[in-house]
């Protein structure tokens, strides 16, 4: 999915994670959170809901299977208080998400945000070993490569 495209469908992770990022208009993008197995994508809710369209990207971590609802069920369903609750829940984690990502990125410096970054990606791969480049993190971390790869370069105890 990509910023500006229509939600036609709330995507429920079922195998594999996705990452959302949010773009601004020059293409900078900045990572925002993971959605794991048995949630949603809170943008994808709100944007179905109110028939908008997307303002963040995702992106497969890993190989996904997902479950796809028809954007026309979410307001017929509300009436049931279990998807009810879903949307509830899904919504309030995400929001949790997003103050935290604010506060990574006022309050922290770089190599903490990256360090956070790196540790976010292994939760959501289960793997310790990222098939990551400098580049790609640079370019989700809206930093120069040069800062990112002496980040790296900088510090021996990285070990998730």
């Amino acid at each position: 999915m990509r910023t500006g495209d229509p939600i036609a469908h709330i995507p429920i992770v079922r195998k594999g994670s996705l990452r959302i990022l949010a773009q601004d208009p020059e293409g900078r993008e900045r990572f925002l959170y993971h959605i794991m197995p048995g949630e949603s994508c809170a943008m994808s809710l709100t944007c179905c809901g109110s028939k908008r369209t997307s303002s963040v990207m995702a992106v497969v971590e890993e190989d996904a299977e997902l479950l796809m609802i028809p954007a026309r069920y979410m307001e017929e369903w509300m009436v049931y208080p279990e998807w009810r609750r879903f949307v509830n829940d899904t919504q309030a984690q995400r929001f949790g998400e997003l103050l935290e990502t604010i506060e990574v990125v006022a309050f922290h410096k770089l190599d903490e945000q990256l360090w956070n970054y790196l540790v976010k990606r292994v939760q959501a791969t289960g793997n310790h070993i990222l098939k990551v480049t400098h580049q790609d993190i640079a370019q989700e971390l809206n930093s120069p490569r040069e800062v990112i790869a002496g980040c790296c370069i900088n510090s021996s105890t990285w070990v998730a």
